[in-house]
């Protein structure tokens, strides 16, 4: 009787191994689409098929003057996201205005990241921190779109 036992549950695991070896498969399937989103944020800093996609990156200066890091920026015409990291203990972020775009990121304290998108055509844009006084105060610079 127990042997009978045993050659059932040893069928069944069998049986199962089966199946496990199709779930293998899937798994590889799984695998293979894991590198989708690792494309997908390269197409953010080169052009596509759709048109262009360019990343900016700039930073506050972390002295806490009320400047960027950078005076210019230039992308090419399409998609352009700006992220702007805070080192400062002083609270900024990042606009786009120009040629019918006004558009502010969030307000971010120190270690955090204003991030903004825009659809921009060919043209001379301005970029700038939105707090009250600081653009003023020459915390703008150049966008350059080609």
């Amino acid at each position: 009787m127990k042997t009978t036992f045993a050659v059932a549950a040893g069928v069944v695991a069998l049986g199962v191994a089966g199946c496990g070896s199709s779930n293998s498969s899937s798994t590889t399937s799984t695998t293979s689409s894991t590198p989708a989103p690792a494309s997908t944020g390269s197409s953010t800093t080169s052009s596509g098929g759709a048109g262009a996609s360019t990343n900016l990156k700039l930073a506050a200066d972390p002295s806490g003057a009320l400047k960027f890091d950078k005076s210019t920026l230039s992308a090419k015409a399409g998609s352009v996201t700006i992220t702007m990291d805070n080192p400062s203990s002083v609270p900024h972020g990042v606009g786009v205005t120009g040629n019918g775009i006004d558009k502010d990121g969030s307000v971010v304290n120190k270690g955090g990241k204003s991030t903004i998108t825009v659809s921009l055509k060919k043209g001379k844009y301005t970029f700038y921190c939105p707090v009250p006084g600081h653009r003023q105060a020459g915390m703008q610079g150049t966008l350059t779109v080609k």
